[in-house]
């Protein structure tokens, strides 16, 4: 099958998880034998002039990489006009493909910030979109879009979410999410989790430190993150375990109120702030940590839940989304509810005191990554989507409201 994956990140343009997800996913389907093209973009801030547009062939993947086309938005600025400027010359780079003989039989879709050249391009070649959707802005602000960039986004996805032909989510928190907020009659959701590369996250048992222990949180530092929970839990945890550290790896907006909190609750010396870190560094990270915290109050998957649990580090997440769908508790992590400091800390507390069980627990969680969340597993569940979706097989869906409630059960 030839497949045209478009994403407005993909390898050495990476932000989040989702550009890990596409390189992985679009590899995996081109060591399987379908001729996979991913068009994304040149890195911000680069010269078209001097860096054009690419056309080159990496692990069996042909990655088409848009020139970024001259402007003077800047994404934290002018997020609209810069994603309208950035799909624009996607879409140019996409049409040359016809011309080099070169059709898909599928255009697949990451997110909304590639609405406009994924829905222009399948409909330039008359071929079936499938959309995976790896988060929504409502879902980040429980429901509520009232700001007006959050508006227009929240726009943005209910056109992208009813233009495709059938939609992926990354668990079925996510699924049920989508239906509640561009319902009803939309293409088929299909639940397909996230995969891990085990091979890349070399487990490590853990042995008994003579130190004091040591917590780790990976991810973006954003408010739905719940990293500000973590460092509020930190000194009920150093009352039991005393000496506990918080190690946050990772950047975002929100780095330098999580500071303050840090100071507000008198740990601001407890607490690490690594920053954004390698691959080599962060497997340093996760192999010394204790346990690792991911306390989000938001989270359609949680794939930092995978990379430690892959390394060997006990889980303690919150039961947001996919994150209480990848996690059984007192099986392969421990768990507590989203927002509940005082939960948090005493799931802290339990891997602390009992470091066999933990092990145990994590051995478990090991195990499970090995099957349930093989990529090649999550390429060929995605390639049954491909082959099933027909272009426009449903009538055309009416223009829906944007509606301000709480989603279930935030």
């Amino acid at each position: 099958m030839k497949i045209l994956m478009v994403s407005w990140e993909y390898p050495p343009v990476i932000i989040g998880g989702l550009g890990r997800h596409v390189y992985q996913l679009a590899t995996a389907l081109a060591a399987d034998g379908h001729d996979v093209v991913v068009l994304s973009r040149r890195p911000s801030g680069t010269d078209p002039s001097t860096h054009p547009t690419t056309d080159e062939v990496h692990e069996g993947v042909r990655v088409i990489a848009a020139a970024q086309d001259p402007h003077e938005f800047e994404f934290g600025r002018d997020m609209m006009a810069w994603t309208m400027a950035m799909g624009h010359a996607m879409i140019r780079a996409g049409l040359t493909l016809r011309a080099k003989d070169w059709q898909p039989d599928i255009v697949h879709a990451h997110d909304w910030l590639v609405a406009h050249p994924a829905i222009a391009l399948a409909e330039f070649f008359d071929v079936p979109m499938v959309s995976t959707v790896h988060a929504t802005e409502a879902g980040r602000h429980s429901g509520w879009v009232s700001g007006q960039i959050s508006r227009q986004v929240h726009a943005v996805e209910s056109w992208f979410v009813r233009e495709s032909d059938s939609l992926i989510a990354c668990s079925a928190s996510m699924a049920d999410e989508i239906g509640e907020l561009f319902g009803p009659d939309l293409g088929e959701i299909v639940v397909i989790r996230n995969g891990i590369d085990s091979s890349r996250w070399p487990f490590a048992s853990r042995h008994a430190s003579s130190g004091p222990p040591e917590l780790l949180y990976i991810g973006r530092l954003e408010y739905e993150k719940g990293v500000h929970d973590a460092i509020a839990a930190l000194p009920r945890i150093r009352r039991t375990h005393p000496g506990t550290t918080l190690t946050i790896a990772g950047d975002g907006t929100q780095q330098d109120w999580l500071v303050e909190v840090a100071r507000k609750h008198k740990v601001l010396k407890a607490v690490h702030f690594a920053g954004r870190v390698d691959h080599d560094e962060l497997l340093r990270l996760l192999h010394r940590a204790d346990a690792a915290v991911l306390p989000s109050h938001y989270e359609p998957f949680g794939i930092a839940a995978l990379e430690a649990a892959a390394a060997g580090i006990p889980l303690v997440t919150s039961t947001a989304g996919g994150l209480g769908e990848a996690v059984i508790d007192g099986e392969t992590g421990v768990s507590f509810p989203p927002r509940d400091v005082t939960a948090l800390a005493a799931a802290v507390r339990r891997v602390l005191d009992d470091p066999g069980a933990a092990q145990q627990r994590a051995i478990a969680a090991r195990d499970r990554l090995t099957s349930d969340f093989d990529w090649h597993t999550v390429a060929a569940e995605t390639a049954q989507v491909y082959l099933a979706a027909k272009r426009h097989e449903r009538d055309p869906l009416p223009r829906r409201p944007i509606i301000e409630h709480a989603l279930p059960g935030r």
